[in-house]
Parts: C-alpha cells; sequence; structure tokens
C-alpha cells in the first residue's frame, strides 16, 4: 500500500516565531537578513502560507535552527495523579507518587502527601541532583537544614541544592500536601 500525505497542513509557523523571540529577534532583523518583506514572514509565523524549500531553509539558516526540528513531533505525556506510580524515597509517614514519566532525566516532579508527624528521618541527608524546589499546597513543613531550620505555609516554595543536607517534618496537626521538583531527576525506580 502506497502512503498517502495528509491532509492537515504544516504547522511550523509558531515554531519559527518562537525561536525568533527567544533569540531576541523581530520579524524586521530577520526580514533584513533574508531579503524577504516582514509581511511575508509574518505569514509564515502565523501559517497562512507555505514558504517554499528554499526559503523555510533560509529563514531555518539564519535562526541557527536545524530544519529537521520544525517536524518533530512534541514529547507530551499526561500523568494523571491517580495513575501516578507511588515510590518511596525514604520518609516516613507520606505517601509519595512520581507525576514525571520514569525517561524524564531533566528533572523530577514528586506529589507527597505528608500525615501528621510523617518525616524525612532523623538524620539529615541529600538528593542526588543540582537543584531541589519543595512548594507546599496545603498544611505547613519544616525543613531542617544544618545550621538552620525554615517552615513553610501554605503557598510557600523553597529553592535549594538537592546536596544540601536536609530533612523535614510535617508542620502542621493535620496532613500536609507538598511537590517536590528536583533537575536533574534524581531517581527514575520501579513500581
Amino acid at each position: 500500500m502506497l502512503p498517502t500525505p495528509s491532509q492537515q497542513p504544516l504547522a511550523i509557523g509558531a515554531k519559527l516565531r518562537a525561536t525568533r523571540r527567544a533569540q531576541g529577534f523581530t520579524i524586521g532583523h530577520i526580514a533584513e537578513a533574508t531579503g524577504l518583506t516582514k509581511g511575508f514572514i509574518s505569514r509564515v509565523e502565523r501559517d497562512e502560507t507555505s514558504p517554499s524549500v528554499a526559503t523555510l531553509l533560509m529563514l531555518c539558516e539564519v535562526l541557527s535552527l536545524p530544519v529537521g526540528r520544525l517536524f518533530e513531533t512534541p514529547e507530551r505525556e499526561v500523568v494523571r495523579l491517580a495513575d501516578a506510580p507511588r515510590i518511596n524515597m525514604g520518609g516516613a509517614g507520606v505517601v509519595e507518587r512520581m507525576l514525571t514519566p520514569r525517561r524524564e532525566a531533566r528533572l523530577q516532579l514528586l506529589r507527597s502527601t505528608l500525615e501528621p508527624a510523617a518525616t524525612g528521618g532523623p538524620d539529615l541527608y541529600t538528593i542526588n541532583c543540582e537543584v531541589e524546589v519543595v512548594h507546599v499546597l496545603s498544611g505547613a513543613l519544616r525543613l531542617r537544614f544544618v545550621t538552620e531550620e525554615i517552615v513553610l505555609g501554605a503557598g510557600d516554595a523553597l529553592t535549594f541544592a538537592g546536596r544540601d543536607p536536609h530533612t523535614w517534618t510535617n508542620g502542621s496537626d493535620g496532613p500536609t500536601d507538598v511537590v517536590w521538583i528536583m533537575s536533574p531527576a534524581a531517581w527514575s525506580g520501579s513500581s
């Protein structure tokens, strides 16, 4: 069976516009560099016209954008909280779920529900990541570091080095819900 062309138009304009903006270029800069009109470039960015292959290559060259990136399928994966795998990062009295796909190495998002008196343990520990962020959704979280203690309430967030020795306890009388973000991902584990 022969392949058939898709009836869906290629939507490359938004990728071109985002790349241009990320580099701080105006449509005027691109027009000047390529000899194309600002109106034409604007229509390409809005997917109102399709450039020739030669024009597309020229635009990509000016933007230092590999032309193949325009045609890559975006990587997206939804992880529903109810379906997120439970993991154990070592705390007591905590239910932890990983909300990023296991193969995601750039960062990791965990959702933790801490029961009253939940703790990361009596000893300070480190996480194998460069940056760790904790955001308190509800309740309160008490974080202990070598030289200080920080209490976070609902809505508060703290950013610190994952290799900074620390531990935590639920700082409220009821459950506390927090989100932990680690970059790069600290643990992939298995279910």
